[in-house]
């Protein structure tokens, strides 16, 4: 038996009743620094006028590298509290209730736009990285989601209609499954006008077979 390896978050988030507080799992720059010590004798090197000229420039290099090193890893995380921050002021609801159904439509383009970044540094800053919740850990990439407009004219996010459609397959008859256009008719029931095509691409999103496949599973 091969035991499933454990995810280390990467965000934290506390519900603290009205409010949500969030902070890095583990915060890598708060630990680092130029041992003052050595920034001494890096100044010292370089006010001797009897040290090697080499010396002096070796030193004042591998100086500016220990500097930029720590600028970047600070710079990193502040650009992924940033960036999770607005991801958690769009997806409130959800997080404080953990209700899939809350989960409003997002892109990467909209959280750019938010905290006024590249959308590839958004898609770096996010692509696997997990989030602890009141409610469990959280794929970030599971969060960024299509929106589908229903009857009433809002704006859903698709895994809320995948939620739905996974909800349907539950509770169908197991010895008469519903097919893909049934369950376009049932969503249409609930307000959702959803095409076969896109029914068949959630169902396979969620690996749930086509309906006589299951009828044989059962």
């Amino acid at each position: 038996m091969q035991a499933n390896p454990s995810i280390l978050p990467d965000f934290v988030i506390l519900d603290q009743g009205d409010t949500l507080e969030l902070a890095l799992y583990r915060q890598r720059s708060a630990n680092l620094h130029i041992s003052q010590s050595w920034m001494e004798m890096v100044q010292q090197t370089a006010q001797n006028a009897t040290a090697d000229r080499s010396t002096k420039q070796y030193l004042r290099s591998k100086l500016s590298s220990a500097q930029w090193f720590i600028n970047a890893i600070q710079q990193r995380e502040s650009n992924m509290l940033k960036i999770m921050q607005a991801i958690v002021d769009m997806q409130f609801d959800y997080f404080k209730y953990g209700d899939i159904l809350m989960l409003k439509p997002m892109k990467l383009k909209d959280i750019a736009d938010k905290v006024k970044v590249d959308i590839s540094t958004v898609s770096r800053l996010t692509c696997n990285k997990y989030a602890e919740t009141p409610f469990g850990t959280v794929l970030l990439k599971d969060l960024f989601t299509e929106g589908i407009v229903n009857q009433e004219g809002t704006n859903i996010s698709n895994k809320v209609i995948q939620n739905i459609i996974g909800e349907v397959i539950q509770t169908e008859d197991k010895k008469a499954p519903y097919t893909d256009r049934q369950l376009v008719a049932i969503l249409a029931e609930k307000g959702y006008n959803i095409a076969r095509r896109t029914v068949a691409k959630y169902r396979e999103l969620m690996n749930i077979p086509v309906a006589q496949v299951r009828g044989l599973w059962n």
